[in-house]
């Protein structure tokens, strides 16, 4: 019969769609930035802010020596590892890097440990993962990209610069 679902199937498509609507939608811009990159010295931090109806939550992280790319990956996992439940997440990045291969456009050929964490974090999430343009005046990724920057800089997560990218988005709603 052309057409035809069984009852089964549709109750679990209905199943999933009530749950998939049950899950909290939320948005995560996030940059990754390494002073120094590729040399021995560099300090890399990652910032992610976390968006739910409006009000924003900034996060970061410390990474000491490590690259842009590796930057990029943490940024993403810090933001989701953040999440306390399972989201639908609209997760925001400047690294075609992270998107495409997130996406599995780009195969895995370095880095690994890094993807590792991000794989991991990512899991319990549906994540609908986009690029946006870096350094092109957005908000949200300014604020991101700023902290990261000054994190990596002062060598530690200093939360003021924390607050500070919170209080430079204020409310905003996607």
């Amino acid at each position: 019969m052309i057409g035809y679902v069984a009852p089964f199937q549709i109750s679990t498509v209905a199943n999933e769609e009530k749950q998939n609507s049950a899950l909290k939608r939320v948005a995560i811009f996030c940059d990754g930035s390494s002073l120094g990159n590729g040399q021995v010295a560099s300090r890399a931090a990652a910032v992610a802010l976390l968006g739910y109806k409006g009000f924003w939550r900034a996060v970061g992280e410390y990474l000491g020596a490590a690259t842009n790319q590796q930057a990029e990956i943490a940024a993403a996992a810090v933001g989701l590892e953040s999440l306390r439940q399972p989201c639908q997440v609209s997760l925001f990045t400047d690294s075609r890097y992270v998107v495409e291969t997130m996406n599995g456009r780009f195969r895995r050929k370095a880095n690994l440990p890094w993807w590792e964490r991000l794989d991991r974090a990512a899991a319990p999430h549906e994540i609908q993962w986009e690029w946006t343009r870096g350094h092109a005046g957005h908000l949200l990724q300014e604020a991101a990209d700023s902290a990261a920057r000054r994190i990596a800089a002062a060598g530690n997560v200093d939360p003021a610069i924390l607050s500070d990218a919170e209080e430079k988005v204020g409310t905003i709603s996607l």
